[in-house]
């Protein structure tokens, strides 16, 4: 799977003769598998060959814009997005990145890309399998599902940029119910990986299980104030308000709970919150950002002091910094915003480390906190937030029973400014990665 650039090159000397200042053009190729099961049968599969590309001109200042699934179509394209910005009003801040190079990144397995239909299905079987085989509690599953997709890209603008790279991935995800005495509980798990190896369908399958499992015989608490422990699979949640409010574009509409506080404590001085899209195997890791700006390692937060906001090429003239990496495309059809690549928590000392196990035993009374509901309705710009949990009550360092029907609330900086310590187990979800956390004083009510 490879992308012709000298397409790419055509498409902006057609934009440059038509009148355009400067050109970018965005090419996404990609295929895609998708399985999922039901009781051992196919439950749906479905194979796909997508191609798309976009055409960016800036001309006198202002933005034009337009695309197409149809190489044949480029004259058009061309004509439509020098017309286009003819309509659109001139912004000083409109530009496009110049040529900075490419990172090495590790994000292509060619056993994803040459993985055939019976061999994924093969591997979402054995999702479902699991599932049943932890315990005869587990009564039935919901969207056992895994998704293979290959993907070229290319990037190239009358800058200098001419960017392209392949990347896979693949994730799988499954929901187990498990019945106890007319009592239903639902576990959910889910891994991601630019990597075929890095999933493990049964494991994904147990956890779930587990997760269903251990909520049984679930009962509601009184209101108190007491330790919280969230599962690294929570936490990520929260993290995604901080992804969200680290962006500059949120910073500058007005619209971020971390506006104004630049090079000031916003949280725990235990924690580091990193953006770094060069890790290897990583969903949200990349040579070069959607500009073709090339991708870093960021400490955005460090010792709970922020540090940075992340940008793209256009936020980034607005407050006249360079741009971080971070420019981010919804698909070849959209403009680019900004976003994360892989935003996650590291402890800012390995003296704050500890096993989860020890996390639990540590705690006197308290919650620890498998699922939340609602987290993304936390206000943005104050931080304020009041979820629904679910989660097992710990007294004396030993799990006690399962809680359903809790709420926490708070501010999400004050609650971060609360940790005690911090987990061995990092995990990433999608972009987003933690490790379990525990966070002192917190209002829990039944």
């Amino acid at each position: 799977m490879k992308i012709d650039t000298d397409f790419c090159q055509d498409l902006i000397k057609k934009a440059l003769r038509l009148g355009a200042d400067q050109a970018e053009v965005f090419v996404r190729s990609s295929k895609n598998l998708s399985v999922e099961i039901k009781d051992q049968s196919i439950n749906s599969l479905s194979s796909s060959l997508s191609f798309g590309y976009s055409l960016r001109i800036i001309k006198n200042r202002r933005l034009g814009f337009s695309y197409s699934t149809d190489k044949h179509d480029s004259g058009t394209v061309a004509g439509k997005a020098v017309e286009a910005a003819g309509y659109s009003d001139e912004d000083e801040y409109l530009d496009l990145p110049e040529g900075s190079g490419t990172a090495e990144v590790e994000i292509y397995d060619p056993a994803i890309e040459e993985l055939k239909e019976e061999d994924a299905v093969v591997n979402v079987k054995l999702l479902e399998k699991a599932v049943y085989n932890e315990d005869e509690r587990i009564k039935k599953i919901r969207s056992a599902s895994g998704s293979f997709t290959s993907a070229a890209v290319a990037i190239v603008n009358s800058k200098h940029i001419n960017a392209e790279y392949l990347a896979t991935s693949c994730s799988a995800q499954i929901m187990a119910v498990a019945e106890q005495s007319g009592e239903n509980q639902v576990g959910w798990y889910f891994e991601g990986s630019r990597f075929l190896k890095d999933i493990s369908f049964e494991a994904i399958g147990k956890k779930a299980a587990q997760r269903a499992l251990c909520l049984l015989g679930s009962k509601k608490i009184n209101g108190c104030k007491a330790y919280v422990i969230l599962d690294n699979s929570v936490t990520v949640d929260f993290l995604g308000i901080f992804a969200a409010s680290i962006s500059s574009e949120a910073v500058q509409k007005g619209k971020s709970l971390l506006k104004g506080r630049l090079n000031k404590k916003v949280i725990s001085s235990k924690l580091n919150m990193l953006d770094n899209g060069l890790l290897p195997g990583k969903l949200g890791s990349r040579p070069v950002d959607d500009e073709g700006v090339l991708v870093k390692d960021k400490a955005v937060i460090k010792e709970g002091v922020l540090k940075a906001y992340l940008y793209n090429t256009y936020t980034a003239r607005k407050d006249g910094v360079a741009s971080t990496g971070n420019a981010k495309r919804g698909g070849f059809s959209a403009l680019p915003a900004v976003g994360v690549t892989n935003f996650f928590i590291e402890p800012a000392s390995h003296s704050d480390i500890i096993s989860k196990e020890k996390i639990i035993g540590s705690v006197s009374k308290g919650l620890y906190v498998i699922e939340a509901m609602g987290v993304h309705t936390a206000n943005p710009i104050t931080g304020e937030f009041s979820v629904g949990v679910t989660g097992l009550w710990i007294e004396n360092g030993e799990p006690q029973y399962a809680v359903k029907e809790a709420v926490i609330s708070g501010n999400i900086l004050e609650f971060f400014d609360k940790i005690e310590a911090v987990g061995d187990d990092l995990k990433f979800f999608g972009s987003l990665g933690s490790p379990s956390l525990i966070i002192s004083d917190v209002d829990i009510s039944g």
